[in-house]
């Protein structure tokens, strides 16, 4: 069972997530929310909060900042209105684990939980790219971090949204391998997960946002 948090400072959003995630039995809301304090101290003992961005007393940065520090297990996803915003890639930066707009079907709502919670791929790369074109770096290094051209490799898939069985059989290598490889990428960039790790990716210009990479 995923035990849920509901984070908004909108009653009425709220009501309508809970509505959604009642329809299926892997789900459980455990508690509300409705400000970032709230969010912290209800989601700690939560497996995934939905995070508002802009809430009263602590906005969804701070409260993903704190939280990661308090429950390092707790998934986050930012919950916002607007593709392009600060604060979401600050959450994003900060340890959430992905996003979803306000707007988006109940579908995707809970394919997005069940994702975050399974912690083996990034959450809608496309729209991470998409967030990531106005704000990223411009440096473009393989070194950076010490990185291997394996590890380069397998950091790439892993910003195309791959999981560890997409990326073995696209890489011509054994699952347990590319968990190796994840685990030093995340050692040597010093992420807290796979979204963090696309996060830098993008910010160092391993990557490019918007391209679709391919390993030669």
């Amino acid at each position: 069972m995923i035990r849920v948090v509901l984070a908004d400072d909108e009653r009425l959003i709220r009501a309508g997530w809970r509505t959604i995630l009642s329809l299926h039995d892997d789900i459980e809301v455990a508690a509300d929310a409705a400000d970032g304090c709230e969010a912290v101290e209800a989601g700690a003992g939560a497996d995934v909060v939905l995070m508002d961005v802009r809430m009263p007393r602590m906005d969804g940065l701070a409260a993903t900042l704190e939280l990661a520090r308090r429950a390092p297990t707790t998934r986050v996803i930012v919950v916002t209105t607007f593709e392009h915003d600060q604060l979401v890639w600050g959450a994003l930066r900060a340890g959430a684990a992905g996003y979803v707009l306000k707007r988006a079907p109940a579908e995707q709502l809970v394919d997005a939980i069940r994702l975050v919670h399974t912690r083996d791929a990034v959450l809608f790369p496309d729209a991470l790219r998409r967030i990531a074109a106005p704000l990223a770096g411009t440096v473009r290094s393989s070194t950076v971090a010490g990185l291997t051209p394996r590890e380069l490799d397998v950091l790439r898939h892993i910003t195309l949204g791959q999981n560890n069985s997409e990326i073995a059989a696209t890489l011509h290598i054994t699952n347990e391998t590319v968990k190796t490889h994840v685990g030093n990428i995340l050692d040597k960039l010093g992420a807290r997960d796979r979204t963090q790790a696309a996060v830098l990716a993008y910010e160092l210009g391993l990557v490019f946002p918007g391209a679709h990479h391919q390993t030669p």
